[in-house]
C-alpha cells in the first residue's frame, strides 16, 4: 500500500498564506495524491481560527474535490484533526461524553459523524471520487512501526512561549493538573480542548480573523521580538528571562527566552519527544506536523530528531506561505510549503517536497 501523508493544508487561511488558492499548487498536489492507495490528512486541513465555519467549508468545497479527483474508488482517505480544525470534533466528543460509563480515549479512535455535521460535510467532499473516507483521532498507526499525530499535544510540553503554551500553563493551574504530570490522551484534551473551543467561538462570534495576520498572534509577537537589535535587545532579553522565570515560579511551566529558529526547532522536537513519552509511545517512526517545520532535512542533525528511546521523528511540514521566511530565504527553507511524507509497505518513510520542481 502506498500512503501519502500531508498536514497543515490550512484551506481558507488569509493574508496570502494558503498555497492551495493557487490552481497550479492544487494540480501538483492532486497529481501526487492520485498515485496513492491511501491519503492521510494529518490535521489542520481547514482553517477555523481565522474565519467563520461557513467560509471555511466554502473554501474546502472549492479545493478538496479537486485534490482527490484522481483517486481510485479503491483508495482510502483518513482525516484527523489538529488545533486549527479541532472544533470539527465537538459533536463526536459530545457523543463520547454522553456514553456511560465513560471510556478513556485511546491513541487511535475511530471518529464517527452524523450527516449534516461539519465533519460529515468534509467527508462528503473528500469522498467525491468514490474513495472510502474514515476519521481517526488523536493519531493513527500507519504500520506497526509508524505512528502519526498532528503534534498539537506538544504545546503542553514545549518551552517555546507561544500563545497556546501560555494558555496551556494557565489551564493546567486552573485544573490543578501540573503539566509535568500529564500522561494520557484525556489529560492532554482536558488542557487543550477548552483553549481551542474559546478561539473558535471568538472567531465565529465576531468579524473573524482572530489568528490570521502574519500567521497569528504568536508569530506577530515573535517577529516583533526578533526585529529588536542593539542595546534594546539586551534589555529585552533580560526582561524576557525575568518574565519567564516568574511564569515558572507561579506554576505555568518552564519557558525559554531563546527565540532563534534553531531553538524553535529544538523546542518543537523536545515537546514532541515529551508527548511521546507521556503517551508511552515507542514506535520506530513518529510523524507529526503542527510546527510547519519540515524535517529532518539532509542539513539537519539526525540525532536531534531521535528521542532517547530511539524513536525517529519526522515532521511533515505545511502548505502555507510561512511568515518566518522571506522570498530570499524560501529556497531550501524547512518552512517552505509543499512537503509530504511517502510511506510504502516496508522501509523508512520519505520526506519529499512536491512543489520544489514547480
Amino acid at each position: 500500500m502506498r500512503t501519502l501523508l500531508i498536514s497543515d493544508l490550512h484551506i481558507g487561511a488569509g493574508s496570502g498564506r494558503a498555497t492551495l488558492d493557487d490552481p497550479q499548487v492544487v494540480e501538483a498536489l492532486a497529481a501526487a495524491i492520485a498515485e496513492a492507495d491511501r491519503l492521510v490528512l494529518l490535521g489542520d486541513v481547514v482553517e477555523m481560527r481565522e474565519l467563520p465555519l461557513r467560509d471555511a467549508l466554502a473554501a474546502a468545497s472549492r479545493v478538496l474535490p479537486a485534490l482527490v479527483a484522481g483517486l481510485s474508488s479503491d483508495a482510502e482517505i483518513v482525516i484527523l484533526q489538529g488545533n486549527h480544525d479541532h472544533q470539527l470534533l465537538a459533536p463526536y466528543f459530545m457523543r463520547r461524553a454522553a456514553s456511560a460509563p465513560p471510556v478513556p480515549m485511546t491513541l487511535e479512535e475511530e471518529v464517527d459523524w452524523v450527516p449534516g455535521e461539519p465533519l460529515a460535510q468534509l467527508a462528503r467532499l473528500l469522498g467525491s471520487s468514490g474513495a472510502t473516507v474514515r476519521g481517526r483521532y488523536p493519531g493513527i498507526w500507519l504500520r506497526e512501526d509508524i505512528y502519526a499525530h498532528h503534534g498539537h499535544y506538544l504545546d503542553v510540553h514545549t518551552t517555546t512561549p507561544s500563545f497556546e503554551r501560555l494558555a496551556a500553563g494557565a489551564m493546567s493551574r486552573a485544573l490543578k493538573l501540573p503539566l509535568n504530570e500529564i500522561d494520557d490522551v484525556d489529560e492532554h484534551e482536558r488542557i487543550l480542548t477548552p483553549i481551542y473551543a474559546w478561539m473558535y467561538a471568538v472567531t465565529q462570534g465576531g468579524d473573524g480573523e482572530v489568528d490570521s495576520a502574519e500567521a497569528g498572534a504568536s508569530m506577530r509577537v515573535l517577529n516583533w521580538l526578533r526585529a529588536v537589535h542593539g542595546p534594546a535587545a539586551l534589555a529585552l532579553d533580560f526582561g524576557l528571562r525575568a518574565a519567564f522565570a516568574t511564569v515558572g515560579a507561579i506554576g505555568l511551566g518552564s519557558l525559554s527566552g531563546d527565540l532563534s529558529q534553531a531553538h524553535l526547532t529544538r523546542g518543537g522536537l523536545t515537546g514532541f519527544t515529551q508527548t511521546l513519552e507521556a503517551l508511552k509511545l515507542t514506535p520506530h517512526y513518529a510523524i507529526f506536523g503542527h510546527t510547519h517545520r519540515a524535517g529532518p532535512l539532509p542539513t539537519d542533525d539526525a540525532e536531534e530528531w531521535r528521542t532517547p528511546a530511539g524513536v525517529r521523528m519526522m515532521n511533515s511540514g505545511s502548505w502555507v506561505n510561512e511568515s518566518l521566511i522571506g522570498d530570499s530565504e524560501r529556497d531550501g527553507s524547512p518552512y517552505r510549503p509543499g512537503f509530504a511524507v511517502q510511506i510504502d509497505a516496508t522501509g523508512a518513510p520519505r520526506l519529499v517536497n512536491l512543489l520544489d520542481a514547480k
